[in-house]
């Protein structure tokens, strides 16, 4: 948000100075125009650059001009919400409804953002009567490690706070990746289920074109059936329990147009839910995802709490 401001202010002196008919509407109209673009050009850029390692395609999820217009734009709008609206402004910690119902949620974003990347998801939770909390993982550019920390003090305060003794993780992208580390370092006695969205479990190429220590550990070289992950990825998988991985439900898009190959979401041993049309960062604004979420946060609770209409405590 405070690079597009920047942005937008550059151009507009530029814009006031160089064309010296404009007025000060035509200017910050223009500026404000100029900043949308490129964001537009590094959406259709990420789309490309994912094209060149993408998964094989199953027939059934190839799509035609349109909706592919359509996928591109709710892709876009979803970054240009997420970066200059939510993430700036409605970032939050934890929300009670009322008449809270089922197990507590526990929210964990993916890299470059903050708890405001939640904010649709929020909604929902909100309306399923949802308890929920959302963590700010920090530094941006940290190691994934350091976040597993910072997850299990979010579990041990969301539990105290409820009364409940173990919660549903819903993570975006890397915050998978982290509640994999949480879950190695810490174990799953608090966790009843984990349900990633967009995560990439073995790695995105599109990480070689990222900064910070956590872009190192998620790459991935090379096409789906030639790469490798990255040194991380794999000793995090050697040192995990794999039984852990019942608990995961993993939704992913043959879409995505940040992790690719996209079927590095795929998880061995976890529920895999497969969709398509539905960019990355848009997974967590999209209704059919976050219906999908809602009613495996229920499941989780019914197979836990007993009764459907089972009561979580504020």
């Amino acid at each position: 948000m405070a690079l597009q401001l920047l942005a937008a202010i550059a151009l507009y002196f530029l814009f006031r100075h160089v064309w010296s008919g404009a007025g000060i509407t035509s200017a910050v109209v223009s500026s404000a125009l100029s900043v949308v673009l490129v964001r537009m050009a590094i959406s259709i850029n990420n789309f490309v650059m994912a094209s060149r390692t993408r998964s094989q395609l199953p027939a059934q999820y190839r799509i035609g001009l349109w909706d592919t217009v359509h996928l591109f734009m709710g892709e876009f709008s979803a970054s240009m919400i997420t970066s200059s609206w939510t993430m700036p402004f409605r970032s939050f910690s934890t929300r009670v409804p009322d008449h809270p119902q089922g197990l507590p949620v526990l929210l964990v974003h993916g890299y470059g953002c903050n708890s405001g990347y939640w904010h649709s998801m929020s909604k929902a939770l909100s309306n399923a009567h949802v308890i929920h909390h959302a963590i700010d993982m920090e530094p941006v550019i940290g190691s994934i490690d350091d976040y597993a920390v910072q997850i299990h003090e979010a579990v041990e305060v969301l539990c105290q706070k409820t009364g409940q003794q173990q919660l549903v993780i819903v993570a975006h992208s890397m915050g998978g990746l982290a509640t994999r580390a949480y879950l190695r370092d810490y174990g799953s006695a608090h966790i009843a289920k984990v349900i990633t969205l967009g995560t990439p479990h073995h790695g995105t190429a599109l990480a070689h074109f990222g900064v910070g220590i956590n872009t190192q550990q998620m790459r991935w070289t090379a096409t789906e059936e030639e790469g490798l992950a990255s040194d991380w990825l794999r000793q995090l998988t050697n040192d995990e329990d794999a039984q852990v991985y019942r608990l995961f439900v993993s939704l992913y898009s043959h879409h995505d147009n940040i992790i690719s190959p996209q079927t590095s979401s795929h998880l061995d041993g976890a529920k895999n839910i497969e969709f398509h049309a539905i960019g990355h960062v848009a997974l967590g604004m999209h209704p059919v995802i976050q219906a999908a979420v809602i009613r495996e946060i229920r499941d989780a609770s019914r197979h836990l709490l007993g009764a459907p209409g089972c009561h979580a405590s504020a």
